[in-house]
């Protein structure tokens, strides 16, 4: 039922938008169960993305290292052409709560978690490497999406990652 709403409205936006198709999101939403990453406006979804994850995508990120993607609310808040990845936009991991959980634990929270497309020196087509979750717990989409997620995006934009 999701889906298919996701599918009607990405029709009408598609209808209303203009040429360049810069519609910019004011949330981004994650479902890590469903690999799907969607981009809001007014609290419709109107594009959605199938993603990759780390290794290990069930559960919170919970220290450095573990190849987990975090969930929680967070902030897209830094836009890096210039990446290992091609292109890639920063996601405000760790956040006070994340912090949190770290310090009792006695670990490292890890960061530097991203929204971002292939490895630029990847010669393995898009469509092999989305099969498989491969980041270190990141969220990965193709080039061409992200083209797409990045044109939508503006720093300060919220994100919701949900498990």
């Amino acid at each position: 039922m999701f889906k298919a709403l996701v599918g009607f409205v990405a029709l009408l936006v598609a209808m209303a938008v203009s040429a360049d198709n810069a519609v910019l999101a004011d949330r981004v939403l994650v479902r890590k169960s469903e690999k799907t990453l969607y981009l809001i406006k007014d609290g419709i979804p109107y594009r959605e993305f199938h993603i990759a994850l780390g290794p290990k995508p069930r559960g919170p990120k919970q220290m450095a290292g573990d190849e987990r993607t975090p969930e929680g609310r967070y902030v897209l808040d830094f836009k890096n052409k210039d990446s290992d990845f091609y292109k890639s936009i920063r996601i405000s991991y760790p956040n006070a709560q994340d912090l949190q959980r770290a310090a009792a634990n006695g670990v490292d929270p890890g960061g530097m978690i991203m929204i971002h497309g292939l490895p630029n020196k990847s010669t393995l087509p898009s469509s092999l490497v989305q099969q498989y979750n491969w980041t270190d717990g990141c969220i990965a989409v193709t080039n061409y999406e992200m083209d797409q997620i990045w044109l939508a995006v503006e720093p300060g934009t919220p994100i919701d990652i949900l498990p």
